[in-house]
């Protein structure tokens, strides 16, 4: 079988990205030798790969600057609405390809650095992915950042450098271990430290009401160092920033102890103080109540809003002289959004810079916090909303707490007057929640602090209104929006799969880079021999470069004509990898049953990252790397079947699997997925979806039509009917002869023999206390499954399902989610007019 093309070689017969300019070549070439000379240390004359790196890099980045520093300067010309992200995540994963194809140079790098005799696909790789985040919220984020840009949006983003980002997930013995994540120990050529920018963040000390106005005094102050980083839109010279903070312990600290000898404890006390931005909490879909947590989630929210503030106060490029004094205006020219509960106490802050700083009477300021801020609920897992207890803020943050009773006691006073009586109402509504530990309730304090709250899925959206805030939505249903989420086109397809991208523009033209729903006109080459031939080499094309992929890391050789199944994502129970590793035994026994008859081949790849304290995810990895073992090393299956952990998945692995999937799974329960974007990416990318009616794969169904997604199990109503009538999973263990045996393997060691207890937790959760109902699902799951395998077997068909589905993915693009929030929410208006480049003057 013909080895597969690299990027590059593909890149080189044809591109959406168009031919390379002779100059453009001579200018990179001529850029890059220049970095290279500068980056090479005097006394060493030989460069390393990661030397043509940063050179590389650098080159790319001169390109980005000219155009950041412009869009700057048209922004504070034009004094648009200014949208501010805060996120305490922001997965960007590597910045070089995504830069590279965004301002169009990507054949100019390729052909410059070929003629260099150097590879850009290795130097690509060497990049470390910038891991700020735990999974979809973060890359949400990443994605949003990017099509605020390529819409033309005044936008910044705002969150942490942390120093260590998601841990790298290492595999010993079946097990996962963490190591640290020092993204930054080489340097990151893509962020600009800005000093002249630091600001002063306060925690702890006392509050005083004085005959002048409350005062927050006595604190201990932290400074928050700002680090920019350019967020380039595509082909249009918007480049937005990106700025995150990071902790610095003031000059002066402790200095009593450092002027009386006492150097050693001064400087510890600097660390405590740095901590703040060390390292990204590991939890997803999980609410660990820490101080430094807390500590984070302010730090991010005081530094952002004093630069907002200053932002709106100055109005000249470069200038900090305030020329505005009132704040009337703020809504207009302000919209803050709020990624989940974590950055909810821009409300409190806001109010009391407005109030406490400002002097602005307390009703209009409320009015003008309201007016400013909204919200983005992610969740309806009950353990990860986040409820901090009130002793924590007394300490910590004495002053917002006065504000969050006094805030609350407005809205209770509202709430009982317009449901005089009802007591009940009133406990279920409140910010405070009472109790042996008083507890704030950070996601009643953002609904009530906003004009606007909405979801990533209309599924969720309705499960919200029903259910978790379901007072809130009798109360004031206008403030509750649905807005689908979506992925950047620009990542996820022409970065990752140019060789689908091509094939596509060939057909339709390149106008789906920046409007996915064009490709809408793929339905009609649904029939299209050519086209059902050049789709399906594409994906086969990737399958073989990931198979080659695998056998380097993994030394495991894989058939790259068996299936391609894929489920890649934080491991957790709702998510089910469980089922994912039942249907697998269940695949094994059969083919052990009847070693002789005919079956599809299937290569099952799981990949995620378990939180580091969550034990029963660490035991469901340590399952499927046992089932893997066994299964990969029985001579009687041979390469009928393969199950692969992957290993560290993130950002860049990512790129690399998604285009190679032939089968993309998201099983969670219904009901339990906020939306999931993984799901769309698969989708765009070519590969079918066998899944439940959860989050966004509902809208991906109605899209594609569900004949063409492999859908099976509970809906949210059956779910909510077996809750009532009361899940029993012996039940289903008894009735069904091939779970009894898959479960009685665990349990009896038969994947662990030096170890034969070892899943015993597994299979008592399972059996007792499974709150996702895995079992439930098996039978229709299985049964699914079986559908896929038939129709693997006419590859015709199957490309064409796969052509379909990419034809209607195109609601799923961030393009699309951002400007729905910039109309809907924001009140601002997407431009479609390029800024003009460095090299022509502006008017």
């Amino acid at each position: 079988m013909a080895a597969p093309l690299s990027d590059g070689e593909r890149r080189k017969q044809i591109s959406v990205r168009g031919i390379a300019g002779l100059g453009d070549v001579a200018e990179v070439r001529k850029s890059f030798n220049r970095h290279l000379h500068f980056t090479l240390v005097k006394d060493r004359n030989v460069a390393t790969p990661r030397d043509y790196y940063f050179a590389l890099a650098h080159t790319v980045r001169d390109h980005l600057v000219g155009r950041w520093i412009r869009t700057q300067q048209h922004y504070y010309e034009r004094d648009p609405k200014r949208i501010y992200y805060l996120s305490l995540e922001f997965y960007m994963g590597r910045t070089l390809q995504n830069t590279m194809v965004n301002l169009g140079l990507q054949n100019a790098c390729d052909e410059a650095i070929y003629q260099l005799g150097l590879d850009l696909e290795e130097l690509e790789e060497i990049e470390e992915d910038a891991g700020l985040g735990n999974g979809g919220l973060g890359r949400l984020a990443a994605c949003f950042l990017d099509s605020m840009a390529t819409l033309g949006l005044a936008a910044y983003g705002y969150g942490i450098r942390y120093e260590f980002g998601i841990f790298n997930q290492k595999i010993v013995d079946g097990w996962q271990v963490e190591e640290a994540d020092d993204w930054l120990r080489y340097g990151n050529p893509w962020e600009k430290a800005r000093p002249e920018y630091m600001l002063p963040v306060h925690f702890y000390g006392r509050v005083e009401h004085t005959p002048e106005g409350v005062k927050w005094i006595d604190t201990q102050v932290v400074l928050a160092m700002p680090y920019d980083t350019p967020v380039p839109g595509y082909k249009n010279n918007t480049v937005n920033t990106m700025r995150l903070w990071s902790a610095k312990a003031p000059n002066d600290f402790n200095l009593q102890e450092f002027n009386m000898g006492d150097y050693i404890e001064a400087v510890l006390d600097r660390n405590l103080a740095e901590n703040i931005s060390r390292v990204l909490y590991p939890n997803d879909n999980f609410f660990e109540g820490k101080e430094l947590r807390l500590k984070q989630e302010y730090f991010v929210v005081a530094a952002t809003l004093q630069d907002i503030i200053r932002r709106f106060k100055s109005s000249k490029f470069g200038c900090r002289d305030p020329v505005r004094t009132c704040f009337e205006t703020f809504p207009d020219k302000v919209a803050i959004q709020l990624n989940d509960t974590h950055p909810a106490l821009s409300i409190p802050e806001l109010m009391r810079i407005l109030v406490d700083v400002e002097k602005v009477d307390w009703d209009k300021a409320w009015e003008i916090t309201k007016r400013t801020c909204a919200y983005t609920n992610h969740t309806v897992l009950p353990e990860a909303l986040e409820r901090w207890p009130v002793s924590m803020f007394e300490k910590l943050l004495p002053r917002h707490l006065e504000i969050i009773y006094a805030l609350n006691q407005m809205h209770l006073d509202r709430v009982a007057a317009l449901y005089p009586g009802d007591v009940d109402r009133l406990r279920r509504m409140s910010v405070i929640e009472e109790g042996d530990c008083k507890r704030i309730n950070m996601a009643h304090l953002c609904v009530i602090g906003s004009p606007a709250r909405n979801r990533g899925a209309r599924i969720h959206s309705d499960i919200v209104k029903n259910s978790v805030f379901k007072d809130f939505y009798e109360l004031e249903p206008e403030k509750f929006q649905n807005k689908t989420n979506g992925i950047t086109p620009r990542r996820w397809l022409l970065l990752c799969n140019p060789g689908l991208a091509d094939i596509i523009a060939e057909k339709i033209g390149e106008g789906f880079i920046t409007d996915l729903s064009q490709l809408k006109k793929l339905l009609d080459f649904i029939d299209n021999e050519t086209f059902i031939r050049d789709v399906a080499k594409v994906k086969q094309e990737n399958k073989l470069k990931f198979a080659a992929y695998l056998e380097e890391q993994y030394k495991v050789k894989i058939n790259p004509m068996s299936m391609f199944d894929v489920q890649v994502k934080r491991i957790h129970e709702y998510k089910r990898q469980l089922l994912n590793c039942l249907h697998a035994i269940t695949l094994y026994n059969r083919i052990r049953c009847n070693p002789s008859k005919s079956f599809v081949p299937r290569t099952i790849m799981i990949g995620g990252k378990a939180a580091p304290g969550y034990h029963m995810a660490k035991m469901i990895i340590k399952l499927i790397t046992s089932i893997g073992e066994v299964i990969n090393n029985d001579p009687y299956v041979g390469d009928k079947l393969k199950v692969i952990f992957l290993e560290n998945y993130r950002v860049s692995l990512a790129e690399k699997v998604i285009p190679a999937a032939d089968l993309s799974q998201q099983i969670s329960t219904a009901g339990t997925e906020a939306s999931g974007t993984g799901n769309m990416k698969f989708m765009v990318n070519g590969a079918l979806t066998i899944g439940t009616m959860d989050g966004a794969n509902v809208e991906m169904a109605e899209e594609a039509g569900e004949e063409n997604l492999f859908i099976f199990g509970m809906r949210v109503e059956d779910v909510e009917a077996l809750d009532r009538k009361g899940y029993n999973a012996r039940e289903y263990y008894e009735s069904l002869p091939e779970l009894r045996q898959a479960i009685d393997q665990i349990s009896s060691g038969f994947f662990s023999p030096r170890d034969p207890g070892c899943f015993r937790d597994v299979v008592n959760m399972l059996m007792y206390h499974d709150r996702f109902k895995v079992f439930a699902d098996y039978e229709a799951y299985i049964k699914c499954q079986g559908q896929v395998d038939q129709l693997f077997m006419d590859p015709r068909e199957w490309t064409r399902k796969v052509i379909r589905n990419i034809a209607c993915s195109g609601k799923f693009s961030s393009d699309r989610t951002i400007t729905e929030y910039a109309r809907e929410i924001w009140g601002v208006e997407p431009s479609a007019t390029a800024i003009p480049p460095p090299n022509i003057p502006r008017n």
